[in-house]
């Protein structure tokens, strides 16, 4: 028989766990203790009454013994010094029960709190920071008790006094007495910070290949400045988002030979950086079907250092049947402000519902990507672009044409979701902003977008989502580069249309519209991990204006499929204006 656990509401004082025959039918009265303390009392009984299993009679009585003596633990942890656990034994049907009555007493509170400070951070020049550590200490008089805070209290302090200045800062005593009578815990806290502790020479480990003028890049200090493990952390970040390493540490060496005492009583540590070169080459290649363009093949070259320099180079071409591509791409290292800045050319053409597109470019980009403060999961991405570009435009029934074309880009990406490659709750916020002009006749363009998404978790296995996109180009010339008009339709935009099938007619083909928007509601239930089904609705349109849009409305049911790079959709869409049943699907493999 499949254990099975029952529990009834805490408001009603009485949660109860009924096992197998094999085990004892547990009946906890909390008596009023908090949901916190509840779980922890349920948690440590549960841990032995696993263990009663197929056991003797005389293991069985100690066990009861040790489930009695885990609730008082468990109960002291939230701050009941004083309780009174009691645990009865009886026979019903199903064989032994355990009714564990709590009476949990006064909860324990912090009459007072002594902390003592030694080492050069009690010398009337670091005052300040003495008084800054008593007034970030958490857990004040007053405050109830528990075990985890005071934990967490320690941590808070001793990371105010070693994160800058006193790298060798230890906890030398901290006692907690609790006087269980009165329901009161006095705190006593000594913190020892050692001398002070300034940075010294720089040591470099592991590298090969790169140049050591890409570390001095990023680490940047004067020997003799005062530790601050911040800025310890900054360089090791900063290392860790370039593509030359795989794994980079900075830490000052405490073990080595290189320590040096000061005659001031300070310490000078020198600053260790361990690297892990990436790898020099790398190639892959991906082929790949979906409804919208077909089989597709990618392949890609990349190549770290290059004629010694910290910079990487990128070149590679993919081909389906609407697009082809080639380019070679020049990323400088980031800058200390996280900036990546790439600079490259490109070749591609297209051939997408009548309008058949060749373009050679060469532009500059600049990437930022940031985590919000704290332990926040938000992400910003900044994009900045300029690229020159000759087009040269072919359309089915309307007169060709070519343009030269300089157009500036700006991008912005705020992320708050619980996952990047397959988001069940949070929300995604992207705003585009262009503007180009043509270089034979000056005629300028301008173009804005926003897109959002919005994710709901229902219950434990269900997802409902919400998106929206608009956008709206401004121009004086009918001559644009084809990537600044808009068209719709397909896999990622409104389903039970063709992809790119939805927009302005010229001559027999479909042409990017001053105008667009799309919204759609999806509802996905997983049947398990990896398995879902979904239904969906989609609407939208491109045209001269908002004012001339006529909807283009697709509906249909889905399937998902979670895989590691993220999850895999095969959809059946009806296109209500084309009354045609569409299926879209991707499929990808790396090698």
């Amino acid at each position: 028989m499949v254990p099975r656990l029952v529990w009834l509401a805490a408001l009603l004082g009485m949660s109860s766990v009924t096992w197998a025959a094999s085990r004892p039918e547990v009946v906890i009265d909390p008596g009023g203790v908090p949901p916190a303390a509840l779980a922890a009392i349920n948690g440590a009984v549960e841990a032995i009454t696993r263990l009663a299993e197929d056991q003797d009679g005389g293991e069985v009585e100690r066990l009861r013994r040790r489930a009695h003596d885990a609730a008082v633990s468990a109960l002291e942890t939230q701050g009941y010094f004083s309780s009174v656990v009691t645990l009865e034994v009886g026979q019903d049907y199903m064989g032994e029960t355990w009714d564990i009555i709590i009476e949990p007493g006064p909860r324990t509170a912090v009459r007072n709190v002594d902390l003592r400070f030694q080492g050069q951070v009690a010398t009337p020049d670091f005052e300040h920071r003495v008084e800054n550590a008593r007034q970030v200490w958490p857990l004040k008089a007053g405050q109830t008790f528990i075990n985890s805070e005071w934990s967490n209290a320690k941590t808070t302090l001793l990371d105010e006094i070693n994160t800058r200045d006193f790298y060798f800062a230890r906890i030398t005593h901290s006692q907690a007495t609790i006087h269980a009578e009165e329901a009161q815990a006095d705190l006593e806290v000594d913190v020892d910070s050692g001398p002070r502790v300034r940075m010294g020479p720089m040591k470099v480990l592991g590298l090969r290949r790169v140049p050591a003028s890409l570390i001095e890049r990023y680490v940047r200090y004067a020997p003799g400045e005062p530790y601050d493990q911040n800025r310890l952390d900054d360089w090791q970040q900063a290392l860790q988002s370039t593509r030359f390493f795989r794994g980079a540490f900075v830490t000052l060496d405490a073990e080595g030979s290189d320590r040096r005492d000061l005659p001031n009583g300070e310490v000078e540590l020198p600053v260790r950086v361990q690297v892990s070169e990436a790898p020099a080459r790398r190639f892959t290649s991906s082929l790949g079907v979906d409804s919208d363009h077909g089989v597709g093949v990618e392949a890609l070259y990349q190549q770290n250092i290059v004629a010694g320099l910290p910079v990487a180079i990128e070149t590679g071409l993919g081909v389906n049947r609407h697009r082809q591509r080639a380019f070679f791409d020049v990323h400088l290292p980031p800058t200390l402000s996280g900036y990546q800045d790439s600079f490259g050319v490109l070749y591609e053409h297209s051939d997408i519902e009548g309008v058949d597109n060749q373009r050679y470019g060469v532009g500059w980009k600049r990437r930022q990507e940031r985590q919000a403060a704290g332990d926040s999961r938000v992400e910003y991405e900044t994009q900045w672009g300029v690229v020159a570009a000759h087009d040269r435009t072919r359309i089915d029934g309307a007169e060709d044409f070519t343009v030269p074309t300089l157009v500036g880009t700006w991008q912005w990406l705020r992320r708050d979701v619980d996952s990047k490659y397959d988001p069940r709750e949070g929300n995604l916020i992207d705003v585009g902003l262009g503007a180009g002009v043509t270089l034979d006749k000056g005629e300028p363009f301008y173009r804005a977008s926003l897109r959002a998404q919005k994710w709901w978790t229902i219950g434990e296995r269900d997802v409902l989502t919400l998106r929206g996109q608009v956008g709206k180009v401004w121009s004086h010339t009918d001559r644009l580069p084809q990537d600044f008009g808009y068209r719709i339709g397909g896999a990622r935009s409104v389903r039970g249309y063709n992809y790119d099938s939805i927009g302005i007619q010229r001559g027999d083909a479909t042409y990017g519209a001053p105008a667009m928007a799309v919204a759609s509601v999806e509802y996905i239930h997983y049947i398990n991990e990896q398995w879902g089904v979904s239904a969906f609705i989609d609407a939208g349109d491109a045209a001269e204006s908002f004012r001339d849009m006529k909807l283009h409305l697709g509906y249909g049911l889905g399937a998902a499929f979670v895989t590691p790079a993220g999850p895999f959709f095969m959809d059946l869409a009806w296109g209500q204006k084309d009354r045609r049943l569409r299926l879209h699907f991707s499929l990808g493999i790396a090698f």
